[in-house]
Formats: structure tokens, sequence, C-alpha cells
């Protein structure tokens, strides 16, 4: 059955031009608009029945990601390009030279490129010893609920780059960024192998529909 969550909006000329979120977004910037009205600027509709099309999906990432295949085919195609366009942003400030400032950066660049997939997959961050970007790479690729990870792989990508630290990564398709008991044991694994040849695993971060979860931070590194 065809979902009902995304009905027919109105178009903005019916709004007064007065209270237009893209004149607001021009005059006060980006950061002034709520997620409803980036969304009406972005469609071009009535930010109400946007509103109530969030509320309907359960916000913001349901209805970026989770209830992509219900957007109309137009609607469909512009919340791609958006989500394309900020992951190759990031991607570029990554590899632009400068090192990573803080935690939130890599969570930000990873959480881009692995939240929208409806499959789980394994990436690492290949950084040198100030922690600047070399590489971004997709190491493994599995289903809805799991990926093979193979250790002696990671560290052969380590060499080539001739990393000094990585970052781990990888997404959970359910949403639910919670460290399985599997994910802690690969980290260890990955974290043995790669300190034999001189690489530091810095974090571990899993990807899910909210904030990724840090396992550096609870102390699984």
């Amino acid at each position: 059955m065809q979902s009902t969550i995304f009905r027919s909006t109105h178009c903005v000329r019916d709004i007064a031009t007065s209270d237009l979120p893209r004149d607001r977004l021009l005059s006060r910037g980006a950061s002034a608009l709520s997620n409803t009205e980036l969304l009406a600027v972005l469609f071009g509709c009535d930010p109400e029945q946007i509103r109530a099309d969030l509320c309907a999906a359960g916000g913001l990432s349901a209805y970026m990601i989770r209830h992509d295949g219900a957007l109309p085919q137009g609607r469909r195609a512009r919340v791609r390009a958006a989500m394309e366009l900020a992951r190759r942003t990031l991607g570029e400030e990554l590899a632009s030279g400068a090192g990573l400032g803080s935690p939130r950066d890599s969570a930000a660049y990873l959480k881009a490129r692995l939240a929208h997939l409806p499959y789980e997959v394994f990436a690492c961050l290949f950084l040198d010893n100030r922690h600047r970007v070399l590489a971004f790479e997709e190491m493994f690729r599995g289903t809805l609920d799991g990926a093979s990870v193979h250790p002696r792989e990671v560290v052969r990508a380590a060499l080539e780059h001739n990393a000094a630290a990585v970052i781990l990564a990888h997404n959970h398709p359910s949403g639910v960024a919670e460290p399985s008991a599997a994910d802690r044991n690969i980290t260890r694994q990955l974290r043995d192998a790669l300190q034999l040849v001189g690489v530091r695993v810095l974090d571990h971060l899993v990807v899910g529909s909210g904030e990724p979860t840090s396992m550096a931070a609870r102390g699984l590194i």
C-alpha cells in the first residue's frame, strides 16, 4: 500500500512574501531557519504542510532517510542531491590539509557518508601523524544487519596510505547506534593488529540515526 505520509503541498506563492523562509534565509542565514523552514525552501512548499509531514514521519532523519521511497520523485531527487552535496562539501573540507579539529568533525563527516545507507558498511579514515586526513575508504560492505571485517585488509590499507592513525566507523541501518558485542570484539582485534605496525586506532564510531556513538568515549578502545 502506498504511504500517505507525504501529502500534496501548497505552492509558496500562497504565503505572504514577508513570511517566506527563502527571504529570511537570504537576509539572516540558513542557521536562522528551522528544519521545517529549510525543507520548505528546498521543496518550495508551505512550511505548515512540511511540519505536518515531519511529525508524521517521526523527525528529520526519518523524513530524509528512512522514508525516502515514500517521497514524490522530484522531491526525492532534491533530497538526494542536497545530501550528496553536503557529503562532498564535508569531504573537501577534511581533504584540504587541515587536521581534524575535534571528534565532532570526523563524526559529522562519517555520519554524512554512512547514515543514509540501507546496508552495513565498515569504513576507515586514514590520518597522518598530525591527524590530517589521508583517505576515506569503504573497506567492507555487508547486509542489513552485518558486515564481515578482515583485520589483515585494514592493516594492508593503512600501510598503503602510510597512515599513522585511523578512525574506524560502521553504520547500523536499524538507526540504533549502540555498539554490539561483535563491534567491541572486532575493535580490539583491529587495535591490536594495527598496533603491531605502529598505527593508532583513535576511535571507532557507530553511526545511526542520531549522533554517532564513540567507542573511545565509552572506554572501549
